[in-house]
């Protein structure tokens, strides 16, 4: 049984600093992804990473500021977020495919494993 445990979430000032974690259990192999949910919006992704951690993928508005990282060691998949916007603000998500393609995976569907969310809330 597959499973998904987010951590790491706060309420922060703009210009801060966090990082999510998320550990996933009952998996050898897997593509992950953040995504985030702001009220009232879709989910959106935010960053993707391959199996091995050499094919990486940022949205346009985290690119330079949130860097996606794991440690496959401890099938762990972490977000840093730097210089937090309050626009950042939202219900992040870790999402998992179990694979071993290594390839970043980029769209909703494609995931098929899912954690509880873990609130961000930046303020300015």
């Amino acid at each position: 049984q597959v499973r998904l445990v987010e951590s790491g979430g706060g309420s922060v000032q703009a210009g801060d600093s966090l990082t999510l974690s998320c550990a996933a259990s009952g998996v050898l192999s897997f593509a992950a992804g953040w995504f985030r949910q702001a009220p009232g919006k879709e989910r959106e992704i935010v960053a993707a990473l391959s199996w091995s951690g050499r094919r990486a993928y940022h949205t346009d508005s985290v690119r330079g500021r949130f860097t996606i990282s794991r440690d496959n060691a401890k099938n762990t998949v972490f977000l840093q977020m730097n210089s937090l916007k309050p626009e950042d603000t939202a219900l992040y998500y870790c999402a998992i495919k179990q694979t071993w393609s290594d390839y970043a995976r980029l769209t909703f569907g494609e995931y098929s494993n899912w954690g509880q969310g873990t609130q961000v809330t930046v303020s300015s």
